[in-house]
């Protein structure tokens, strides 16, 4: 006969076998999701009524076969609604607000494309495990693409009218006239966006990966910024002193391979007066004050597929997307940054925005 403690073990591992399993089918929900994202199936169907299987891969310009089997992994998982009768799929309404790209930024959609992408260098994290290096940035494909889309409705949709007023005064001296560099710009969304909107201002953007440089200056040429540049340069070897106004860092300081000498040299490239404006994870530096994260699962496996491995493949710390506030206070101030303060937008449960300034000495 079965003790009460037997009976409490066997029912907690049996709600864990479950949990477990309903792990298995909301991973495979999102794969799924990736895949509607990027054959535009979702946008699609959010302009379409009930519709078969074979309307709606007409419609999409797909394989009918493939839309088919997708839309069984769709149904059941409760993202698309089926009608037995008439064999039709509808996406409903409340959840096209967060599947389509007019949605944008509340597009789930466009961020389960990274468990795809970090899908595929598993292979390499595995072998990491075991000899401690990292995986450099070029093993991960699409990484530019997922990333460009991930600010683009991030970072780049709220700039102008929410990131940039956390610092009094800096739109209306954009509007006259300043010298601001964005250092990990990637494929430069950010900068060109600013460098429109503040043909006044003069925009720089350095990236060590010349495949998003490449991107930013033709996005730049396309709409005849004659504002901005682009270079490709490791903010490890900047060497500039006292030049800009603004510089501004969108989650690119903790997966950097030498973040301390990065961000000393970036105090030194600001002018006495400058500023500078760092957006990271919102965390902390100590896990116990992240079981409640609501994301923290998915940020934990970034961060281990991803952010720390980079840095750990170019020699570095490793800090992770969860090197947190604490840590990311504490190398500011090292660096020589003064008053830095922590905001965090309403809407963004995901971002604190770093603001600091250099000190009037110069020093």
């Amino acid at each position: 006969m079965e003790t009460q403690t037997e009976q409490m073990v066997e029912e907690k591992s049996e709600q864990f076998a479950e949990r477990m399993v309903d792990s298995l089918n909301r991973a495979s929900i999102i794969l799924m999701v990736s895949i509607g994202h990027r054959t535009g199936l979702f946008d699609t169907m959010a302009e379409m009524k009930p519709s078969t299987s074979h309307e709606i891969a007409a419609a999409a310009g797909l394989n009918e076969r493939y839309v088919r089997e997708w839309l069984g992994a769709m149904c059941t998982g409760g993202v698309i609604h089926f009608e037995p009768e008439t064999r039709t799929f509808s996406l409903p309404s409340e959840h096209a607000a967060f599947l389509t790209r007019k949605a944008s930024p509340n597009n789930i959609a466009a961020f389960a494309q990274w468990i795809p992408v970090l899908a595929r260098v598993e292979d390499h994290i595995a072998e990491a495990f075991k000899h401690g290096r990292g995986v450099p940035y070029e093993a991960y494909h699409r990484f530019h693409d997922v990333m460009e889309e991930d600010s683009g409705q991030t970072v780049v949709a709220a700039l102008e009218e929410y990131i940039l007023p956390l610092v009094p005064g800096l739109v209306e001296r954009l509007k006259v006239g300043i010298e601001v560099l964005d250092i990990g710009c990637g494929s430069g969304k950010a900068v060109n966006l600013m460098a429109r909107l503040f043909p006044n201002s003069r925009f720089t953007g350095y990236d060590f990966l010349e495949e998003g440089i490449i991107r930013a200056r033709m996005e730049a040429d396309d709409s005849d910024l004659t504002n901005v540049r682009f270079e490709v340069l490791d903010a490890a070897r900047l060497d500039e002193q006292q030049k800009y106004d603004l510089i501004t860092a969108f989650d690119a300081i903790h997966d950097q391979p030498q973040p301390k000498v990065v961000l000393r040299n970036l105090h030194n490239a600001l002018k006495p007066d400058g500023i500078f404006l760092m957006q990271d994870i919102a965390a902390s530096s100590h896990l116990h004050n992240n079981l409640d994260h609501p994301v923290g699962p998915f940020l934990y496996t970034v961060s281990t597929m991803h952010c720390m491995s980079v840095s750990l493949a170019g020699g570095g710390p490793g800090l992770g997307a969860l090197w947190g506030k604490e840590m990311a206070l504490e190398m500011l101030s090292e660096a020589g940054f003064v008053q830095p303060r922590v905001e965090q937008l309403s809407h963004d449960f995901q971002n604190y925005f770093y603001i600091s300034t250099r000190n009037h000495t110069g020093n």
